[in-house]
């Protein structure tokens, strides 16, 4: 009898260990056709990987460490299904990779991480949610394809702290460490955003600064970003100074819609870049995209993107994935989450 009553205690405890701990994977396979043209009227159609989401393999956890404690841990390995390559220059989880505590005061994560500044231009300004041809990212400072404004998607060596929403107010705080001996300015970055949500409206603020591999210039970054969904529609608005590490300055304007219609969801956007440099190279971006439902997990996409450049500007139209080669372009493609 006390053999019995040991084994189903022994199996009882070990259920409660397993019910307190996940380990979820999951994923993203997206492909597609993109059509770029560029100014002078040379195409370059192609099949490419992750272009309203970057195609991803990921694992997530979380145990539960009692008092309201638990450990986190996120690992995210990026891939181009067009070839079966590593993406992110072949890192292995190079689209995220951190662990951290989260409790009720608020949460620690260290390791590679998305910037505040991403994450409020992606999740609150940008309909097209940095995919597609319209993507904000084609302007707007988040990668290296924004020559000199900074490069603000992915954080290495990043410690950030997300507190509790606190009277609809909430927030982070983000350090880079640059790992350089001898000077650890070197290669540093800083952010933060705040929050404040509520019911339909999302407004948020945020800043990011970056300094180069010398210490001897930095990128700076701010952004005010705004979602409201009225329920027939969801706007967006974005707002971003920066100030790049040869210290010019620009402004950048973003304006965006989501219209729902059963299973098709139509997203557009316009942007304007304003060169407050000596060479007024300003550019205008205007885009249209939509979204076809197959089912929870799987739909089909399509969308189209224009830049106009000024005074030598060079951008170009991109999607998630690729940095594109021309500043007009097309999308027509799949994407299944899983």
């Amino acid at each position: 009898m006390k053999k019995v009553l040991f084994t189903l205690f022994a199996l009882g405890a070990s259920c409660t260990a397993l019910a307190q701990s996940s380990v979820t994977i999951y994923g993203v396979a997206d492909a597609g056709l993109v059509a770029d043209k560029d100014a002078a009227g040379n195409r370059l159609t192609r099949v490419a990987s992750g272009v309203a989401s970057g195609s991803r393999l990921g694992f997530k956890g979380k145990e539960d460490l009692g008092g309201g404690l638990a450990a986190t841990f996120v690992l995210e390995s990026g891939f181009n299904i067009d070839t079966g390559t590593s993406g992110q220059g072949g890192l292995l989880f190079g689209r995220q990779a951190y662990v951290g505590l989260t409790g009720n005061a608020g949460a620690v994560t260290l390791g590679r991480q998305y910037s505040p500044y991403y994450l409020a231009l992606r999740d609150v300004a940008d309909p097209f949610a940095i995919g597609l041809a319209g993507t904000a990212s084609n302007i707007m400072a988040t990668n290296s394809r924004v020559d000199n404004l900074g490069a603000n998607t992915r954080v290495d060596n990043m410690v950030q702290y997300a507190s509790p929403t606190w009277n609809k107010l909430s927030g982070e705080l983000a350090y880079g460490f640059g790992e350089v001996a001898g000077d650890n300015s070197k290669s540093r970055t800083l952010g933060g955003a705040v929050h404040y949500i509520e019911g339909p409206l999302n407004l948020t603020l945020t800043h990011n600064r970056k300094n180069n591999a010398l210490a001897t210039a930095q990128a700076r970054n701010s952004l005010l970003a705004m979602r409201y969904d009225f329920g027939v529609a969801q706007a967006n608005l974005g707002y971003a100074d920066n100030r790049a590490e040869n210290n010019s300055k620009s402004n950048d304007m973003l304006l965006g819609v989501t219209v729902p219609f059963g299973v098709t969801k139509v997203i557009a956007s316009y942007i304007r870049h304003d060169d407050k440099s000596s060479l007024n190279r300003d550019a205008q971006q205007w885009a249209i995209g939509a979204y076809y439902s197959l089912s929870k997990r799987s739909d089909l996409y399509t969308a189209y993107s224009h830049i106009n450049n000024k005074n030598g500007a060079t951008f170009v139209v991109g999607n998630a994935t690729d940095n594109g080669t021309g500043n007009t372009g097309f999308n027509l493609g799949m994407r299944h989450q899983f």
